[in-house]
This record gives C-alpha cells, sequence and structure tokens, in this order.
C-alpha cells in the first residue's frame, strides 16, 4: 500500500476495484466502512454484487477482464472536461501527451460497450472523482489475477496521477495483501529479479555489496524463474528438483491436471509444511515446519509495517523453523550462512537493506514500523511519494490499450467462471480445514449461479451441478443468489473435492507471470437433485448500518 490501513478510515472517496473486501479482508473493511459512517463517499467496481455495496454510495457492474477499458473511459471523460489536476500533472509526471492520445479512443459509447456500464454512469464517476480529492484506491486480485493485470494496475497509477492523488494522507494506491506477511516475504527477496529491499540483480552497485557480505563472487545479473516457469520447464525437464515451502500448489496452481503433470516429471520435490494437504502425495521429502504462532520473527503487513512475532504454543514434535531448515541445508551443501538466531536472519536484511535499515528488533518490541525507515532516527514511513516525489524521480504514466481476456464464453462453454475467497476459510484451506468451527460454518463447496441462468436451467439452490472447461469438470452444489449476474458464475478454490482450479485456465500475465485465475468459460448443467442448504451454511446479508 502507498497508504496506511487506518486512513482509509479518514478518506473522503474511496474507489474499490476488484477487491471483495469484507470477505477476503474483513478486518480492513472494518476501516472502510467507518469511513461510510463518516460520511465518505464509496465506489465499488465489480462484475458482482458483493457485500461491500451495501456500504457504497455507487455500484459499478463491469464485466469481466475490462478494468482497463473502464479505466481509460474514465481518464477520457476527465480529461475532456479538463477535471484532472494539471498543476499536479505538469510538475511531478511525464507522458500525458501519449496518455491522452490513447485514452482518446476510449469514447463514453466505446468504454460503454466494452465494460457494459451505462454512458450515464461512466460520465457521473468521473464527475465525483474529479470533485472529490483525494481519493483512496483499493484494490486485490480481482486486478491482478489477469493476463493484462501489471497493466490494470499500472491503469489504477494512471488516473491517480491524472487526479493528483498520489502522495497525500489518505490517498495513493492501495493494493490489500492477500495472505499473512506476503509483504514480508517479498521484502526479504523471495522474488525472482531482487535482492532482500527491492534492490535489483541487475544492478552492479547491489551486486558488489550483497557479493563482500555473503563472501562470494560473480553473483548473476540475470534475474531467476517465476513459479510458473518453474513448473513448465520441470515438465519440460530443465527443473529436475522443487523446494516447496507453505504451499499447496496441486490445488492453487492454474488447471490442476497440468501442475500434476508438471510435479509428476519433476524428479525430486521437497515440502516444507505444517499439515499434510494435496501437494504431500508428490513430495519425496516433507520437512515439518512451524506454523505462524509457533514462531519467533517479524512479519510485514499490507501498509509495510513490520512487526514483531513471538511464539505463542510450544512446537509440535520434530517442527522447526523454516530459517533454520533453510540454514542447515546450506550447510550440507557447503554454504553455512551462520544464522544461530532469527534475529541473526533479520539483522543481515537490515543491514543490507537502506529502506530498512533503521528498524530494529528494539525498536518494534511493542509498535511495527511502516518502511522506508532509513536510520534508526527515522519515525518509519505512513504514505509514499509525498508531495509528489516519486522513487523514479517524476511519476511515469502508461499509454495502455484494452486487450480482451485469454478465454471468453461460446456456445460450448457459455458462462463466465470467476473465483476468489470466502470468508470462513484461508486459502486452500490447510489451516481452516482444521478448524472445525470453520467448517461448521462453511463446510463445503458452492458456486454461485444468478436467479435467471438457475431458473433457465431448472437449477435450484442445494442442487448438484456440474461445472466443466476446456481443462476439467468438478460436481458441486448450486447457491442460487442475485450476487451474480446473469451469465457469470462464481466458486472459490478452498476446497480439493471441488476445486475451481480443476477449471481455471493456465494463461499468464507476460511481465508478472501471474495466472487468468479471475476469467475463464464453462458449461454448467444440472447433476441431480439436491436437499436445501443448512441454514448455517448460506450466511445471512448483512443490513447497511
Amino acid at each position: 500500500m502507498t497508504n496506511s490501513i487506518q486512513e482509509l478510515e479518514y478518506a473522503k472517496l474511496l474507489f474499490v476495484i476488484g477487491s471483495n473486501t469484507t470477505e477476503a479482508h474483513p478486518v480492513i473493511s472494518y476501516y472502510i466502512k467507518r469511513a461510510v459512517r463518516n460520511g465518505a463517499t464509496m465506489i465499488v467496481n465489480d462484475p458482482r454484487r458483493i457485500d461491500l455495496c451495501q456500504w457504497a454510495s455507487h455500484y459499478v457492474q463491469i464485466n469481466p477482464g475490462s478494468d482497463v477499458a473502464y479505466i481509460n473511459g474514465l481518464m477520457r471523460e476527465i480529461i475532456a472536461n479538463e477535471w484532472h489536476d494539471k498543476v499536479y500533472v505538469e510538475k511531478f509526471t511525464e507522458g500525458f501527451e501519449e496518455l491522452r492520445k490513447t485514452v482518446e479512443g476510449y469514447t463514453l459509447e466505446r468504454t460503454s460497450e466494452i465494460t457494459g456500464v451505462s454512458v450515464e454512469t461512466i460520465r457521473e464517476v468521473a464527475r465525483i472523482l474529479h470533485e472529490i480529492h483525494p481519493a483512496s484506491v483499493v484494490y486485490t486480485l480481482g486486478i491482478t489475477e489477469h493476463i493484462c493485470g501489471v497493466d490494470n494496475v499500472r491503469s489504477l497509477a494512471n488516473l491517480q496521477m491524472l487526479l493528483g492523488n498520489m502522495g497525500f494522507y489518505a490517498g495513493g494506491l492501495n493494493p490489500l495483501r492477500g495472505q499473512n506477511n506476503v509483504q514480508g516475504s517479498c521484502d526479504m527477496g523471495a522474488l525472482p529479479n531482487v535482492f532482500c529491499g527491492y534492490q535489483r540483480v541487475d544492478d552492479s552497485n547491489a551486486r558488489r555489496k550483497f557479493e563482500k557480505a555473503w563472501n562470494v563472487t560473480g553473483l548473476s545479473p540475470k534475474p531467476g524463474i517465476t513459479m510458473t516457469e518453474m513448473f513448465a520447464d520441470a515438465l519440460h525437464g530443465s527443473v529436475k528438483a522443487l523446494l516447496i515451502a507453505g504451499e499447496n500448489v496441486i490445488q492453487t496452481e492454474p488447471h490442476m491436471a497440468h501442475t500434476i503433470r508438471c510435479m509428476e516429471a519433476c524428479e525430486f520435490i521437497v515440502l516444507s509444511e505444517i499439515f499434510y494437504n494435496e501437494t504431500a502425495p508428490y513430495a519425496d521429502v516433507i520437512f515439518p515446519d512451524r506454523a505462524w504462532g509457533e514462531e519467533d520473527g517479524t512479519f510485514s503487513n499490507t501498509e509495510r509495517r513490520m512487526q514483531r512475532v513471538r511464539a505463542a504454543v510450544k512446537p509440535q514434535g520434530d517442527a522447526r523453523s523454516h530459517w533454520w531448515i533453510m540454514n542447515e541445508l546450506g550447510k550440507r551443501m557447503g554454504v553455512d550462512m551462520k544464522f544461530e538466531t532469527s534475529n541473526d536472519v533479520w539483522e543481515e536484511m537490515r543491514s543490507l537493506s537502506p529502506g530498512f535499515n533503521g528498524i530494529t528488533r528494539e525498536r518494534i518490541e511493542t509498535i511495527g514500523l511502516q518502511w522506508p525507515c532509513p536510520t534508526t532516527s527515522h519515525p518509519g514511513t505512513p504514505f509514499l511519494h509525498v508531495g509528489g516525489s516519486f522513487t523514479r524521480g517524476k511519476g511515469l504514466f502508461a499509454a495502455i490499450e484494452y486487450s480482451p481476456p485469454a478465454e471468453t464464453p461460446d456456445s460450448d462453454y457459455p458462462f463466465w467462471l470467476s473465483t476468489g475467497r470466502r470468508l470462513w476459510h484461508y486459502h486452500t484451506g490447510t489451516q481452516t480445514h482444521n478448524s472445525l468451527g470453520m467448517d461448521d460454518l462453511f463446510g463445503e463447496e458452492l458456486i454461485e449461479i444468478s436467479p435467471v441462468d438457475a431458473a433457465r436451467l431448472g437449477i435450484k439452490t442445494g442442487d448438484w451441478v456440474r461445472a466443466s472447461s476446456r481443462r476439467g469438470t468438478i460436481t458441486l452444489r448450486a447457491w442460487v443468489i442475485d450476487r451474480s449476474p446473469e451469465g457469470l458464475c462464481w466458486t472459490s478454490f478452498h476446497f480439493a473435492k471441488a476445486c475451481a482450479n480443476e477449471l481455471t485456465i493456465d494463461a499468464f500475465d507476460p511481465i508478472s507471470k501471474t495466472a487468468e485465475y479471475k476469467v475463464c468459460a464453462i458449461h454448467l448443467e444440472k447433476a441431480a437433485d439436491g436437499e436445501p442448504l443448512g441454514s448455517t451454511l448460506v450466511p445471512r446479508r448483512q443490513a447497511r448500518p
């Protein structure tokens, strides 16, 4: 996030797009709801009428995968009416003319045709974005999990710079991270193109610094490969072994049958996990890892806040800290990293990362600090790009054209399928399926179907249906609900017995390599009559306050 979670509560305008916040980020959703109670305007943009819409001033239902066209259309209307922040654009950005020429092609009529949003609604949203300043943009995987995910994010950055919303309290561009400590793993360098602290591997100064610290020579300037590339290379024989840490890849990766073929082709697989899961049968070795409540160390949350974490319970059996496992593997492979405690790991990372250098364990004993925090006297940074000061100097507009999803409905597969998360479960359920309370609340996967589609297919809530794509078939029960519009079905990947990733397409963003989990085409048919769902299985909607 460029800004802080707390700032959301005091926002004047919230522009939420591709984020089912109440289910995927329920704690953060409370800040958003409080903002509305405080008088904020909120625009929710989503193909589904998610629960957050109950608090929204405006709900904009957009066609799946049409975000770039929608944002370009808004920007064209803003520029045409001279509603953009001319002073900000002139002083703090570059590339405006190229952007203007590109969005000129996204007339209200063309944008409406692509997105399904009426001309009047596009015009009204653009007007609101102009009149209320600053606006806070909130997004999650509904923006990034597309073959144009990077373009989606850059388009939102274009919009915020155009309006002059970057570098201000309660403004900015705020992605909400999907799992605990995802931000922390990126901070530590668990990305193929950077060392810790986001120092690029193709930067010769960074390489020299790490070579000296690690007492090695010849660190490669070439970025490594992504997880999706690793699986493909395993299938083709150029990757021989995989070390999988805390990831149930059989269930999380798109096109499950393809993932299984890749795993079976790999010669040696090591899994480091806390519970036996769907990936475990493919592993040659399983290391017993520690859960978050058994660990000592630090986490970074979605607002860049580095926080202290301490073990709450004693680890079970032979479970070991993951840093210890990596250290021991290094020793056996001829490299002793000389880590004796988790603090040793932290101190190495901190000392080598300018943006983290001021965050000592002592300073975060009681409350975390937000990076960048370059010195031990620095207070941390609640929001980035203060006063229009960007890391690269000036903010760069990116002229982006709309491209459709990799797969769209046709006569054989006439429905859109979108996937996501449910409130009651976490990721593949490795943890929550071991919680009897959570499974009591929501114990099986359902597929959301609009009342119009359900009536046409003779389906009622509780019936068994078959959902098929070009990659697989799952059978699960129907949940007929007006949250999903006609032509769109929705389900999650939390349950192995009816996992959406048997259906999803293995098409990826060319830059980020993120899969297009949010859109593919399916066929739907009734399989059998079913019993009505229990009252605890289908949650009641919350009333608007």
